[in-house]
């Protein structure tokens, strides 16, 4: 736990850690979900990393029926252009910044923290990179899209504006279209930001070219 009233899973290496990814997950999973893929990213010794999984809130879902679930922020439509809620969105990025903050306090510098999400996490991991006052190491968003790309340009921050950025999605996804994780792309890129995509042959998932791909651009970030 910390100061954050979000609850999480961490993996920490064996030797006290010199950086912190904190990964989201996306809609339904819980911090649980992602933990099992820290081994399979098979990070050097030399490299030792702190992984912190928080588990989002549990709502209710608009468009499951109102299904309670660990989610980041309510669906109320399925409409490409408002299909995240904003407030929400705003609440759980406040709630992960609280982490990263606990995260600083404990020793561990802005600069040497990765903010990582999957689908909704992967929102959340945009909206709070592109808007924070810390300079981060990176932020890696999978499988995703944003939350009001429109209102970018006139809220985003600059300070993470050369931070490294990874774009990733599968070209076969059928629950965050990969024309809607383009588009984030492209409205980063548009707005100036260091982001590269990547896709690949999967669905809504990750796969061991992604898990290496991932690997070796944390690496990067933290060497």
């Amino acid at each position: 736990m910390s100061d954050s009233n979000l609850s999480f899973v961490e993996v920490n290496p064996s030797q006290p850690h010199t950086a912190v990814v904190i990964w989201l997950h996306g809609l339904g999973d819980s911090g649980n979900g992602f933990a099992p893929i820290v081994p399979e990213l098979k990070m050097p010794d030399s490299l030792p990393i702190r992984f912190v999984f928080p588990h989002a809130p549990i709502r209710p879902i608009t468009v499951n029926n109102n299904m309670e679930m660990r989610a980041w922020y309510d669906i109320t439509s399925m409409d490409f252009n408002h299909r995240a809620d904003r407030t929400g969105v705003e609440e759980s990025a406040k709630q992960v910044a609280q982490l990263i903050d606990a995260e600083i306090a404990n020793g561990t510098p802005a600069e040497r923290i990765v903010l990582a999400g999957f689908s909704q996490g992967g929102v959340i991991a945009l909206h709070l990179g592109t808007r924070i006052n810390k300079k981060l190491a990176g932020i890696m968003a999978l499988s995703t899209y944003m939350c009001d790309p429109e209102t970018l340009a006139s809220e985003a921050s600059d300070v993470n504006k050369r931070t490294p950025i990874l774009m990733a999605h599968g070209q076969q996804d059928n629950v965050v279209p990969v024309f809607m994780g383009n588009a984030a792309f492209k409205v980063l890129q548009d707005n100036g930001y260091a982001v590269t995509w990547q896709d690949y042959p999967m669905q809504h998932s990750v796969c061991l070219e992604e898990i290496n791909h991932i690997s070796a651009w944390l690496q990067a970030r933290f060497s």
